[in-house]
């Protein structure tokens, strides 16, 4: 059976002081025949509910679902303040995905912030130390913590929290494993991003390949912005296929060549494995 695929608004911005329209980008997809849209919360122009109904209706017009709001929050901290106010932000943001139409968001356990800047990260491979004084297993209690307050407007709302393999905490398929066996709840599942294990990523890959419920494919064409990996996504989609996977397939472009010629052949490349 084929994988649904499409694209993250984030293809087309990487963070960049001007923001790439999200209209643009479903117009983009939509030319590319793709199935559906994630939008990056960051890069919405605003929180308005006429804007979130513009965006729904302008994606149902090009035939386009809103496969998922991706977020940004972090629930490793020991202050109570800043685990509520992230929390908070994630109720919000299960809000807005509702509003939207989307059915999860791409959520995020956070991390230890003892690196100075993603670089600095990058250089650690991913993996932070923890705040001296603490240990993982306090920060795998606060975010199991904070994410189980999150499920009730979940379920409620029809919004599956689908945690990312995305540095820090959730740096190995062990660590993303304990959160999800310890919330115990079909609305918390995984995103497995292929990009975010930078060594023997396939076993990895493996291992949470049966808790997936949407994939993040990252491709690298021009070089990445912060790094590249040479991704077998023949040995990928066999992964997926053995574990049952049927979800969507969302293209997340990190290479540095202009994304009109980038993400065109990313596409070309994901159809080859995934349809």
């Amino acid at each position: 059976m084929a994988n649904p695929i499409g694209v993250s608004t984030y293809s087309y911005w990487h963070f960049l002081p001007e923001k790439v329209p999200i209209e643009y980008v479903m117009q983009q997809a939509r030319s590319l025949d793709l199935s559906a849209v994630e939008i990056l919360h960051v890069q919405m122009q605003s929180e308005d509910n006429y804007y979130l109904q513009q965006l729904k209706r302008t994606a149902y017009s090009l035939g386009l679902d809103i496969s998922c709001l991706a977020i940004h929050q972090g629930f490793v901290s020991p202050d109570p303040q800043v685990r509520r106010q992230n929390v908070e932000h994630t109720q919000h943001c299960i809000e807005l995905a509702y509003q939207l139409g989307a059915p999860s968001i791409r959520l995020n356990s956070g991390r230890w912030g003892t690196t100075g800047s993603f670089d600095e990260l990058m250089a650690l491979r991913g993996e932070e130390p923890a705040l001296p004084g603490y240990s993982e297993d306090d920060a795998l209690a606060w975010v199991v913590d904070a994410i189980r307050e999150c499920l009730p407007l979940a379920e409620e709302r029809g919004v599956v929290l689908a945690l990312e393999n995305h540095w820090g905490l959730t740096a190995t398929p062990g660590q993303v494993i304990k959160i999800l066996k310890a919330v115990d709840s079909p609305w918390l599942r995984v995103t497995l991003d292929c990009g975010n294990f930078l060594e023997e990523p396939y076993a990895k890959l493996e291992q949470l390949a049966p808790y997936a419920i949407q994939v993040h494919a990252k491709t690298y064409y021009g070089g990445g912005v912060w790094y590249s990996l040479d991704l077998d996504y023949a040995r990928i989609a066999s992964i997926l296929r053995a574990a049952g996977f049927q979800g969507y397939v969302t293209l997340e472009y990190e290479g540095k060549e202009d994304p009109l010629l980038g993400v065109p052949k990313s596409v070309q490349l994901l159809r080859q494995h995934f349809s």
